[in-house]
C-alpha cells in the first residue's frame, strides 16, 4: 500500500525530483540545500532526521537502511520507480510544501497584497512559504505537474 506523507532526503543528483516530492506534500530535504554531498554525511542525516534516503548511488543505497535506489536519470523514470516503490505521487488539494525550500505553506488572505507576478488572492487561492516567502498558486505549472504524475501513476492517484 502506498505511503501517505513521508519524509525523504534526496541526494545531490535528484534536485528536480525533490521539488516534485515537495509538491506532492512530502517533507523532502535536498542534499545540496544542506551543503552535503559526502555519502556518510547523507546516511547520517537520513538516520538523524528519520528520512528515507532517495539516491541513484547503488553503494550508498546498499549501506543505508530503507533507502530507495533509483536507476533512471530522467524525471519520468524516477517518478515511475518511486511509484513502484509505493510512494504516493499526487498533488494535494491544498499545497503543503514549498518546492524551493521545503518550508510549510500558509494561505494568503483575500485582503493581502501580493507581488505583481502573483495572482490576486481575492481571485485565486494563493499560498506563501513561511520560510522563504515564495508564493504559490495552482496555475499552468500545477496542471503540467499533475498531468505528468497522472501519466506516471496511470490516473489511479490523480
Amino acid at each position: 500500500m502506498a505511503e501517505l506523507m513521508a519524509r525523504f532526503l534526496c541526494d545531490a543528483m535528484l534536485g528536480k525530483l525533490a521539488r516534485y516530492l515537495r509538491m506532492c506534500g512530502h517533507d523532502t530535504a535536498y542534499a545540496l540545500d544542506r551543503d552535503i554531498e559526502a555519502d556518510d554525511a547523507l546516511a547520517r542525516l537520513a538516520r538523524e532526521e528519520d528520512r528515507r534516503l532517495v539516491t541513484r548511488d547503488a553503494d550508498l543505497a546498499a549501506r543505508t537502511e530503507d533507502a530507495i535506489r533509483l536507476s533512471a536519470t530522467d524525471i519520468e523514470g524516477q517518478l515511475c520507480e518511486l511509484d513502484v516503490a509505493g510512494v504516493r505521487l499526487s498533488l494535494p488539494e491544498t499545497p503543503r510544501r514549498c518546492g524551493r525550500c521545503n518550508g510549510a505553506l500558509a494561505a494568503v488572505s483575500e485582503e493581502a497584497s501580493t507581488p505583481n507576478d502573483v495572482p490576486d488572492p481575492a481571485a485565486a487561492a494563493v499560498w506563501r512559504c513561511e520560510r522563504c516567502g515564495q508564493h504559490f498558486w495552482r496555475g499552468s505549472h500545477w496542471d503540467d505537474v499533475r498531468a505528468r504524475l497522472r501519466g506516471v501513476t496511470g490516473d489511479r492517484k490523480g
